[in-house]
């Protein structure tokens, strides 16, 4: 269910604002964002795992919170997060 440290590094090399950017929210989101793909494959097979469905709703949560605030700083900065990720229709 969670991500391997491999593909954790290639989503913050992917993201990050400038070199050793771990914390910006573009980082975290996309982190956020693999984690919720992750968690939603693991509910096709586990429907009744309700304690981990406890954990997808804080990490949409968090992500949503994470987004308000980039969409509130920085519009260009939401507005390309959003389309790279493919989080709107």
């Amino acid at each position: 269910m969670s991500i391997t440290a491999e593909r954790k590094q290639a989503l913050i090399e992917d993201n990050a604002q400038h070199a050793g950017d771990t914390g910006s929210p573009e980082v975290q989101v996309a982190i956020l964002t693999e984690r919720i793909s992750n968690l939603t494959e693991h509910f096709k097979d586990h429907h009744k795992d309700n304690h981990s469905r406890r954990g997808l709703l804080m990490l949409v949560n968090k992500r949503r919170s994470l987004l308000d605030y980039l969409k509130k700083k920085d519009g260009a900065r939401y507005n390309a997060l959003i389309a790279k990720l493919g989080l709107r229709k």
